[in-house]
């Protein structure tokens, strides 16, 4: 089974990528998780509706056929580390590949948000896309340390 993170936005800075680069290495092999980053909409004088489309195109295109679609979205579903850590185990035992996006400045095509599989939100505070990415990666490792048994998550 693969995580792939499918985020709307530019480079992350160096301390994110540096958390992220660490979060990953620790996941066992048969759990690999990959970001696939897809460029943000420019915002100059376009309508939300014409930013929402184009965003959702690079969205789609960057998640693998066949993938359950989770979205974060500050209206979606709060989780405990040990429900998402249920979840993750639920996941991996229907096996399909689980990408987790995470959208732009604006947030995500309504009618994309509403298709997906699931809508899970991270915090009820308003996160920067960059923490958003280390909040998600470190809880997706959290909760794969549950289901280990490994030590890393202390409850």
């Amino acid at each position: 089974m693969k995580l792939v993170i499918v985020a709307v936005g530019q480079r992350m800075p160096d301390w994110a990528q540096v958390a992220w680069d660490d979060y990953v290495k620790r996941f066992p092999h048969e759990l690999k998780v990959e970001i696939k980053t897809v460029k943000t909409e420019p915002r100059s004088s376009k309508t939300l509706e014409t930013l929402y489309a184009a965003e959702r195109a690079r969205i789609e295109a960057a998640i693998p056929r066949g993938s359950r679609i989770v979205v974060l979205d500050e209206r979606g579903e709060s989780l405990t580390t040990v429900s998402l850590a249920t979840r993750l185990k639920s996941w991996q035992l229907e096996g399909d590949d689980v990408a987790l996006v995470i959208g732009g400045p604006d947030g995500l095509d309504p009618t994309f948000r509403s298709a997906a599989h699931e809508r899970i939100r991270l915090s009820d505070l308003t996160l920067p896309h960059a923490m958003a990415r280390v909040v998600l990666i470190e809880q997706l490792y959290r909760a794969w340390s549950v289901n280990a048994g490994h030590p890393y998550h202390r409850e």
